[in-house]
């Protein structure tokens, strides 16, 4: 898992997000309203709340949008009945897909992941049937032209607040934390006052498949931009070194 790759993957996602800002925002809300009910509307004490204001700034969501977001949830709280979902399957030539959602009706929702599956040329799977060739990390990305620090300090300011990996990429630096680390390492940083690129729990496939031929990467194209597109889809993971 070169940082290149990385590096260049968010940088598709934040094109895509830009492209489909109001889509982006509504499903960003949607992880807000359920942090609040499951921790309460103030961040300092409800770390998953504060790691998605993060994420949400990441992906250039207002602060305004995040305050009525959270403000909304927390006076609203019977009303946020979405339900956190995972499905796994299989794209084109076997690659392996996580997708994540949040749902208040999942009927709905597994008939249209399983109808971008069966478009994108793969196929839906049992749950467990790709999970084991990921390992779920905190992933933070942040570019160098961006850091006043040099790397030493960053190195150290990262593994002291308690991140497993540091590495250096001719873009940025990447850290990895476990999951339950991620949080202290990310307000480490904050605290700091280091701006990332991206700060985010996620699944780092543990070796990637390459695509080859036109049908095969058309059809993956196809798949992950109909998961993408689903509302209910939070997180699509795969395998595919794009």
């Amino acid at each position: 898992m070169a940082g290149h790759s990385k590096f260049a993957n968010i940088k598709h996602r934040k094109e895509r997000q830009d492209a489909q800002r109001g889509k982006i925002f509504t499903k960003m809300g949607r992880e807000l309203a359920v942090a609040v009910k499951a921790g309460g509307p103030d961040p300092n004490g409800n770390h998953r709340l504060k790691d998605i204001i993060a994420k949400c700034k990441a992906a250039n969501m207002p602060n305004d949008t995040i305050d009525r977001s959270i403000k909304k949830a927390a006076g609203d709280l019977g009303s946020v009945n979405f339900e956190a979902v995972t499905y796994e399957g299989y794209g084109p030539s076997g690659t392996a897909v996580i997708v994540q959602a949040l749902t208040d009706n999942k009927t709905r929702t597994v008939a249209n992941v399983r109808n971008a599956f069966t478009k994108g040329g793969g196929s839906m799977g049992a749950a467990g049937c790709v999970s084991f060739l990921f390992d779920e990390r905190g992933l933070i990305l942040i570019l160098k032209d961006t850091v006043k620090m040099n790397e030493e300090e960053l190195m150290l300011t990262a593994l002291d607040a308690g991140a497993v990996d540091f590495t250096a990429a001719d873009e940025g630096y990447e850290i990895i934390t476990a999951p339950d680390e991620f949080s202290f390492v990310r307000q480490a940083l904050e605290d700091a006052g280091i701006q990332m690129e991206s700060a985010e729990i996620t699944m780092i496939p543990q070796t990637q498949v390459g695509l080859t031929t036109p049908d095969d990467l058309k059809k993956m194209g196809k798949l992950i931009d109909l998961l993408n597109d689903d509302d209910d889809v939070q997180n699509v993971y795969h395998n595919w070194a794009e």
